[in-house]
């Protein structure tokens, strides 16, 4: 197993996103948000100072996470928004030299309205057919999508979805529905979920929750093993199973994730709470 995490918890700028990551003695960083800006919004300019910065500090990038067909993005929305950012993430996945970009399966329609499966199954082939083109891996997560309805929903992407690889999230399905039971629905089970998709799984993503106190209201996120994400559990079946993959921290903890609009992040708490995160993922890793 190799750690990695989203150092955009920790801080807005890459510089202390580098320090943080050097802090906990990680080689590794997950790419996502560098100046409030996902890595394939960057310009060509930022973007190759920060190739640089991470070269200079001897960082490797584990994953590149974008915004393709996340849960900010309808079924309808135009399709062009896609493949734009696609034709600007391959290239920049093969300067970083990262094999998997996270991707997912557009937002989720209200429960029991049209969800467009055929549109989605669609969109996801050709998103994955250039990525594979490219020789580069698309894994799908289970977050508000289309996927994250169910693990019956991520196993239908499969079927439909040829070269789909998948990231397994531990606390997604903590504070989701699971619309492959009969009403009125219980929280995922997040053990559940894992085995059912496990033989897919080529990433993980730990972040760890306890069930919302109702629908619509933010779960409370907590340290790895504390809440309903199963995380020591998937650790030791991870290990028993010989996975030699990524293990990414999301932490969620920090105000970064909690603030209203126009407020301004701790950041000196969001950097400690990301650097406690990782040294609590190191020792439940040991003592699996």
């Amino acid at each position: 197993m190799k750690l990695t995490g989203f150092a955009d918890e920790a801080a807005r700028d890459l510089a202390t996103q580098i320090k943080a990551t050097q802090e906990l003695g990680w080689e590794y960083i997950s790419a996502r948000g560098i100046d409030g800006k996902n890595i394939h919004d960057l310009s060509e300019e930022a973007f190759e100072t920060s190739v640089q910065q991470l070269e200079a500090a001897g960082i490797k990038v584990a994953e590149f996470g974008s915004l393709i067909g996340n849960w900010a993005k309808k079924i309808d929305t135009d399709f062009d928004i896609t493949l734009g950012e696609i034709e600007r993430a391959i290239p920049r996945m093969k300067r970083l030299g990262t094999q998997y970009v996270r991707i997912m399966s557009y937002a989720q329609e209200p429960w029991g309205s049209d969800q467009q499966e055929q549109e989605r199954f669609r969109r996801l082939r050709e998103i994955v057919a250039r990525f594979s083109d490219a020789g580069l891996i698309a894994a799908h997560e289970n977050c508000m999508n289309y996927g994250g309805f169910s693990s019956e929903h991520t196993l239908r992407l499969i079927e439909e979805v040829p070269g789909m690889k998948l990231i397994f999230d531990t606390g997604n399905p903590v504070f989701q529905r699971d619309r492959s039971k009969a009403e009125p629905y219980p929280w995922q089970d997040a053990w559940e979920f894992y085995q059912n998709i496990r033989e897919h799984i080529v990433h993980i993503h730990i972040k760890d929750c306890k069930n919302p106190v109702a629908d619509g209201v933010e779960p409370e996120y907590v340290f790895p093993g504390e809440g309903q994400g199963y995380v020591r559990e998937i650790i030791s079946d991870l290990k028993s199973n010989n996975y030699d993959g990524f293990i990414a921290i999301e932490p969620h903890v920090a105000t970064v994730f909690h603030v209203t609009d126009g407020q301004e992040p701790d950041w000196q708490q969001c950097y400690d709470s990301y650097v406690a995160y990782g040294k609590a993922m190191e020792e439940i890793i040991q003592g699996a």
